[in-house]
């Protein structure tokens, strides 16, 4: 790998790791205010806002101005959100501020892999940059849990600055504050992010021309028989996993009796899943298999169900480490065979943003849709059994979908796959 891929990944590390930290002290932020449960779990549509509405603009953003730079102004932008929860702005408001930060990072952060890389390293890289997403994953839940945790809360509340009243009293303002300084670091490495040799593609002066270049270039992946295919298993997955990272706390804290600190820690078994199922994914899979995976998606929504009938945590932590690693060793091949055939069709951060608009609109329609039910009282096992039956119905029909257009449209699939067999190194 070139010496700016570790740069792109220190710099993904520290971002994601304070997002996922942020995620869980903002829940414990409004379950200690008092708020009800559907606030709680309007945190991940909230986050996902930001990266649909927006989605016709930030991908032509990131094609128009060096990536290192789209991803500092990005983890700025987090830095104020951060504040904003601090000083008085509601929780869901200030997250979605952070989301619309991650939402502008993430077409330059997966754009510049095409830009850097040969597409034959595309799942390798794609392997270890999910791989270590994931890690900060588990660590930023597991930090996030202990920030608010009893052990580590103190301490921070005790550091006073003299003559100034910074308002913080609580463990999640607490926990807040530090994660700021994340998004910093994260945002010095950014700065070291080298320029590629990409020419950068001018954007459209007009509002109405940047909704219909995006529309043109959705339209485009979506027609093409490889990319339709991939952007609908990562739209699901995304649009699953997304929420299931709330899912697992109500779960926990319904199966287990579990609290936020303790809930936190099962979040990252998951994370923890995934990441094995992405690194073992990304030394033995090749672009052109990537859609052999699909039947994997079917499994996942088969164990989600499954947790329904788990109550002891000795049971639940190797079946969530199952689930996730299907997670992990189904979305690295199928991201990767996207961002491929996204870079053929059109420029690298179009792509991504497209494919952010498909997958963070599931996460909001599904993130709405069980945030509904938790407001009229629909149980945390009901809403599990409910995703896992969406997930293992839609992975069958895409799977139907491939099989399909194999017989329909055998010579152009052929030819996308051998293109995608014969890249250069």
């Amino acid at each position: 790998m070139k010496k700016g891929f570790y740069t792109i990944m220190s710099a993904q590390f520290f971002s994601s790791l304070a997002d996922n930290a942020l995620f869980v002290a903002a829940v414990e932020l409004l379950r200690t205010s008092g708020q009800p449960e559907w606030q709680r779990a309007a945190l991940v549509p909230m986050f996902a806002l930001f990266y649909v509405v927006l989605a016709p603009f930030v991908g032509a953003f990131a094609d128009a101005v060096p990536k290192g730079k789209v991803m500092f102004i990005s983890n700025t932008i987090k830095v104020v959100g951060c504040l904003m929860m601090l000083f008085g702005s509601h929780p869901l408001v200030a997250f979605a501020v952070v989301g619309l930060g991650a939402a502008a990072y993430s077409p330059a952060k997966y754009g510049i892999l095409t830009e850097l890389l040969p597409p034959s390293q595309l799942v390798k890289a794609n392997g270890w940059i999910e791989g270590l997403t994931i890690g900060s994953i588990i660590l930023g839940v597991l930090l996030g849990g202990q920030l608010v945790g009893r052990a580590v809360a103190p301490t921070l509340l005790a550091i006073d600055l003299p003559l100034i009243d910074t308002g913080i009293d609580t463990a999640p303002e607490a926990a807040i504050a530090a994660l700021t300084s994340l998004y910093v670091v994260a945002a010095v490495f950014n700065l070291y992010i080298p320029r590629t040799q990409a020419p950068l593609q001018p954007v459209a002066h007009s509002v109405v021309a940047l909704v219909r270049d995006f529309s043109a270039c959705n339209a485009r992946l979506w027609n093409d028989k490889l990319g339709q295919i991939s952007l609908a298993t990562t739209t699901l997955f995304w649009g699953v996993s997304g929420n299931l990272r709330y899912i697992v706390l109500a779960w926990a804290a319904a199966a287990l009796g579990y609290g936020t600190t303790q809930a936190s820690s099962l979040v990252g078994v998951v994370a923890i899943g995934t990441a094995i199922g992405a690194v073992l994914a990304s030394v033995r899979m090749r672009l052109d298999q990537a859609t052999l995976v699909i039947p994997l998606g079917i499994a996942m929504g088969v164990l989600v169900i499954g947790m329904n009938f788990i109550s002891n945590v000795w049971v639940a932590a190797p079946f969530l480490v199952l689930l996730g690693g299907l997670g992990g060793f189904l979305v690295v091949p199928m991201n990767a065979l996207l961002q491929h055939r996204g870079h053929n069709l059109m420029g690298a951060g179009r792509s991504i943003a497209v494919q952010n608009f498909n997958e963070q609109a599931c996460i909001l329609g599904l993130g709405a849709f069980y945030t509904g039910m938790t407001r009229f009282g629909l149980s945390a096992f009901g809403a599990i059994t409910i995703f896992g039956v969406v997930v293992a119905g839609s992975m069958w029909l895409i799977q139907r979908w491939h099989r399909n257009n194999c017989v329909r449209h055998k010579d152009e699939v052929d030819h996308l796959i051998a293109l995608a067999r014969s890249d250069p190194q």
